[in-house]
């Protein structure tokens, strides 16, 4: 009995530790740069870093707070995606899921990192915000918890897109989206006014699936 509560406590300081305080919710930080030491299934897993292959080192809390490694996608195309559920953009929501619908057969996957950066555009809680996805727009590509995505606390995944990838420079608002190939090089970036089912991003996606495939 002793053993399963310091598991459980323990459990409970990982989950504190990786948390923004202004924002409890926010469980995607930069766990280093809150006075937390490194947690290898909060950040980098410390694989591979062979050019065009970080991608995949990175770990975050899904919506429901459970770990999710990127390495799980290795292999298919992605659209990583900052979203927020009270923004002008928001309705990109239901394009989204129709790209998902269309080209997830294919190799596909779209994940939604909520974030309130952006004028506090995004819902209290990750149940709320799981609610909202599901009811409102039928969302079933992967949503994981709020996310940092800009500032000195972003998440390292973000850290890497923005400092480390082809793509350089702060996310500029919510909707922001970056295409991965199948190797995880990071291919694309596209501003929030690009909606999912633009020609830029579906031709962009095409040429991918086909040529890494």
């Amino acid at each position: 009995m002793k053993r399963v509560t310091v598991i459980a406590c323990l459990s409970v300081l990982i989950m504190l530790a990786s948390c923004d305080f202004k924002d409890p919710y926010t469980l995607n930080v930069d766990v280093t740069k809150n006075g937390a030491g490194p947690t290898s299934s909060l950040q980098q897993s410390g694989g591979g870093n062979k050019k065009g292959d970080r991608i995949y080192d990175f770990t975050l809390f899904d919506i429901h707070a459970q770990p999710v490694s990127l390495s799980k996608f290795r292999g298919k195309v992605l659209l990583l995606v900052n979203t927020a559920s009270r923004c002008g953009y928001t309705p990109q929501y239901e394009q989204l899921q129709q790209l998902y619908e269309q080209y997830q057969p294919r190799g596909f996957e779209i994940l939604a990192f909520p974030s309130k950066d952006f004028g506090g555009q995004e819902l209290e809680t990750n149940e709320a915000i799981a609610t909202f996805c599901y009811t409102r727009y039928s969302v079933d590509f992967p949503l994981f918890a709020k996310t940092k995505v800009r500032g000195e606390n972003k998440h390292p995944l973000y850290r890497y897109l923005t400092e480390k990838s082809q793509f350089p420079g702060e996310v500029r608002w919510n909707f922001e989206k970056y295409l991965v190939d199948r190797k995880g090089s990071v291919i694309g970036r596209y501003y929030s006014s690009v909606l999912p089912l633009s020609e830029e991003i579906i031709s962009d996606l095409e040429r991918a699936l086909v040529q890494s495939s």
